[in-house]
């Protein structure tokens, strides 16, 4: 695995405990309807039931199709699985071998080919130049201290004219935890200022690492690689509100929280 380190060590061990823990955000997708998927890419399906609603916005789907597909630090079964649907050649690249065996999985189970690479995000030397038409990141930025070495790897291995999307965390709140609600909403505890937070077991014990990203670096890291940014997309996660949410729950803390996806054209 290229580009390890302590921070890489750390969050490796937090994705494969959480693939054991049997976390929802780690389960390959496997009862996805190819029809629907079709539907969906092709922008006759505005409200797809199921999770497939979370990869957005559906026309970077449009054109999978015979196309060079990296999923860049999405592992797990779920993003993979649209794309080889779609007829697309995948690629996916993950800091977990657990979360890859989730896509060998999806593989398997729809009968697409697949390559998986396990390596670190920052470092994609194992990746020939202008390979991909198009690269998607699901939520990932969160787990690293700078984007830049991302954006440098993600520009130097797409095609001209090629698509990088990429979602984010509302930097305002990054640190926003679901249990600390406190009868009217979710409380604000790390000053913006704070780019690092580490999480701990009650042991003390360091869990995982995680980083704020300003706007700035978000916005102005992609156009200094001589990406052009196109859309800019609310995570339809946020809108989907569960009114028999229990406050303090995961679901209801996604009704006060926000996340949006980036997509910028290599010019």
């Amino acid at each position: 695995m290229n580009g390890s380190d302590q921070i890489a060590a750390l969050n490796e061990k937090h994705w494969t405990r959480a693939v054991q823990e049997g976390a929802g955000c780690t389960a390959p997708w496997l009862d996805l309807d190819p029809a629907v998927v079709r539907a969906y890419a092709g922008g006759t399906l505005e409200n797809p039931a199921g999770p497939l609603y979370q990869i957005y916005p559906a026309h970077v789907l449009a054109k999978a199709q015979n196309k060079d597909v990296l999923c860049l630090a999405s592992g797990g079964g779920q993003q993979s699985a649209v794309f080889g649907l779609l007829g697309a050649r995948v690629t996916v690249l993950d800091l977990t071998q657990a979360q890859l065996n989730g896509d060998r999985a999806a593989a398997a189970h729809y009968g697409y080919n697949l390559t998986t690479i396990r390596g670190d995000m920052r470092d994609l030397s194992c990746l020939a130049d202008t390979a991909f038409d198009l690269v998607y990141q699901g939520h990932a930025m969160g787990w690293v201290p700078d984007v830049q070495p991302i954006y440098r790897g993600l520009a130097r291995v797409l095609r001209p004219d090629g698509i990088y999307r990429v979602d984010f965390s509302n930097p305002a709140t990054e640190f926003v935890d679901w249990n600390t609600w406190d009868g009217t909403g979710y409380r604000l505890t790390v000053p913006y200022a704070i780019t690092e937070r580490v999480e701990r077991f009650e042991s003390g014990e360091a869990q995982c690492i995680q980083f704020r990203h300003s706007m700035s670096y978000i916005f102005n890291g992609l156009i200094e690689m001589g990406l052009s940014i196109e859309h800019v997309h609310d995570a339809p996660d946020y809108f989907r509100r569960n009114e028999g949410a229990e406050p303090g729950g995961w679901d209801h803390w996604l009704t006060y929280v926000g996340g949006f996806a980036v997509v910028a054209r290599k010019r």
